[in-house]
């Protein structure tokens, strides 16, 4: 018995989509249940990676930020973002983790990249924070798991794809070698 494809609101049932505090889930049901003696339809979606199943109201969709995955265009563009030059705001950082935490939560993937660019050290740089490498970690994550299903590549390729992205930046490499070529005089 195969199941058949049901679609409301744009949304269908086997579609990959992205929940803004979540990443990227599937929707593998669109489910009837009675919740306080009102009938509401839910879309049953699974994010397998976290082993959550998470039911949203059809009707919430919207105002919750779920939305369809990028398309090769935003994809694009934030690689492009990635390239660019990280923007450090000399704020204090628990004012700069609350926004990169924001941007992460957005669920938008540009917003995601920027905070990917921002906490990106290569090697030659000194080793970041504990929370530093925990939003780093957060962002990097769920731009790799969207642009995997974009590309259909597999997390680990998009977030190796990601991070020579980021390090084929002319800028990024002006610095490594720079660093290099002080150590090396030193």
């Amino acid at each position: 018995m195969t199941k058949k494809t049901v679609q409301r609101h744009g949304f269908r049932t086997g579609e990959s989509i992205v929940y803004p505090s979540h990443g990227v889930g599937k929707i593998v049901d669109i489910e009837e249940q009675v919740v306080a003696g009102m009938k509401m339809e839910l879309f049953v979606i699974n994010f397998p990676k976290d082993k959550m199943t998470l039911r949203v109201p059809v009707a919430k969709a919207a105002s919750v930020g779920m939305r369809k995955l990028a398309d090769e265009t935003t994809v694009a563009r934030a690689f492009s973002t990635v390239r660019g030059r990280a923007r450090v705001k000399r704020t204090m950082w628990s004012r700069r983790a609350q926004e990169y935490e924001a941007k992460i939560n957005s669920g938008d993937l540009i917003a995601i990249s920027e905070v990917v660019r921002d906490l990106y050290r290569s090697q030659s740089q000194p080793e970041p924070s504990y929370s530093e490498r925990q939003l780093y970690e957060q962002a990097i994550d769920r731009m790799s798991r969207e642009v995997a299903v974009v590309e259909k590549i597999t997390e680990n390729e998009a977030t190796t794809k990601i991070e020579k992205a980021i390090e084929a930046s002319p800028r990024r490499k002006r610095a490594v070698e720079a660093a290099e070529e002080s150590k090396a005089a030193a």
